[in-house]
């Protein structure tokens, strides 16, 4: 695959996280979250674009979600090794565990310092949205792309 095609791919997946995380604010930000642009954390075992993709549209949606520079940061470097990780699963279960534990146990590790609340009682609430977000939409997004003509677009590059 080309340099371009690969960029190109990149910023549609990063436009994509953004605008899906944008239009479910309400629910995507907070102590108690289901941010539906986490169903598109699978990519990675098809289009290896997705990794600084989704990268990306994680840092851009936590700029515009204003909970600062802990979020912006850290959440997006936790999407970034999540999805480096997912892409080296097997299959979208093995592949839906990095961003439901990382997220799960990463992201409280802030919002425990944003929000003024303890640790544990967040990894479950954190995680639960994860959980949603990644396998009950993330598993069937991925076999409908997979029976679809998207998977043209996502295409595993090595």
């Amino acid at each position: 695959m080309n340099r371009a095609n690969y960029i190109t791919k990149a910023a549609v997946i990063a436009t994509v996280y953004v605008l899906v995380t944008y239009l479910f604010k309400p629910i995507g930000y907070g102590p108690s979250q289901i941010r539906v642009s986490e169903a598109l954390t699978l990519l990675p075992l098809m289009e290896s674009s997705a990794v600084p993709g989704l990268f990306i549209g994680c840092l851009l949606a936590n700029i515009l979600g204003g909970l600062g520079l802990w979020d912006v940061c850290l959440g997006s470097l936790i999407t970034l090794v999540a999805a480096y990780i997912t892409g080296k699963m097997s299959n979208p279960i093995l592949g839906s565990l990095p961003p439901v534990i990382l997220n799960a146990f990463g992201v409280p590790i802030y919002l425990t310092k944003i929000y003024g609340l303890p640790y544990w009682p967040m990894v479950v609430s954190i995680g639960l949205g994860q959980f949603i977000a990644v396998v009950g939409l993330g598993i069937p997004l991925f076999f409908v792309i997979k029976r679809t003509s998207l998977k043209l677009f996502l295409k595993k590059n090595k």
